[in-house]
């Protein structure tokens, strides 16, 4: 791949949003090309104007822009030398731009396997949290969620879309405020290993049934049941991966 810099014109496509998407539009496509490498740490981008002048969009677009990335963790903007993009120690790929930029960008199966490591080592532990902590309000919405789940099932947005959900309201009633600080974040990991592993064919199983089991551990305020299965979920969920990533 020949990275920027080095002889390429960077065009980035991106559809005439309206002044106030276009910064995000273009923090987007700059974000992808640097996580397939098209920009690595320590290349500079290119300057706001021949930015703005390639791209035709102003240059305050191109700032705000490298405000999100920067706030990201992705690139450093320093007096003289221009943008650089920083170290990837320093990205916050946890974020749920980043996240969905990186499936974008398709992630590497070692990146896939740490996510679910990630939630190995939170989810559980929320779990028997919330069996202990829960209210009734959010186990209505937890049983709502399911519902959700059922009637459109994961091959779609709005059957994701409630299992993001289920997994939110199960870190909200763990009531533990650094711990719900993680719920946009594995609310995402959720939702794009699910698209990932389904991408050249359907789910191999029906996971309704674990979440339906965990759902049951958590209602009853059994800690130690809600922590083995959630375990079990996640285990189930990523041998599924594991699976797709081996038809790839």
């Amino acid at each position: 791949m020949t990275r920027a810099g080095e002889g390429e014109t960077f065009n980035l496509p991106f559809a005439a949003q309206g002044a106030q998407r276009i910064h995000g539009s273009i923090a987007r496509d700059l974000g992808v090309a640097i996580l397939i490498g098209r920009y690595a740490p320590g290349d500079t981008l290119p300057g706001e104007v021949e930015f703005a002048e390639q791209l035709k969009v102003s240059r305050g677009a191109y700032r705000e822009a490298v405000r999100i990335l920067a706030a990201k963790g992705m690139v450093e903007s320093r007096p003289k030398t221009g943008t650089r993009v920083s170290p990837r120690a320093r990205w916050n790929v946890l974020d749920p731009e980043v996240l969905a930029w990186t499936f974008e960008a398709q992630p590497s199966e070692a990146f896939i396997r740490e996510l679910f490591e990630l939630r190995m080592i939170v989810e559980p532990a929320a779990a028997e949290l919330a069996a202990r902590r829960r209210s009734g309000e959010q186990l209505a919405r937890m049983g709502h969620a399911l519902q959700e789940m059922a009637q459109h099932g994961l091959g779609v947005k709005e059957g994701r879309k409630a299992d993001q959900l289920f997994h939110n309201i199960i870190l909200e009633a763990a009531a533990n405020a650094p711990l719900l600080a993680l719920s946009s974040s594995i609310a995402a990991a959720v939702s794009w290993t699910t698209i990932f592993k389904q991408r050249k064919r359907q789910l191999p199983r029906d996971p309704l049934p674990d979440h339906l089991a965990l759902f049951a551990a958590i209602a009853d305020g059994d800690s130690d049941a809600a922590r083995t299965t959630m375990t079990e979920l996640i285990r189930l969920a990523l041998e599924d991966t594991e699976l797709s990533l081996r038809e790839s």
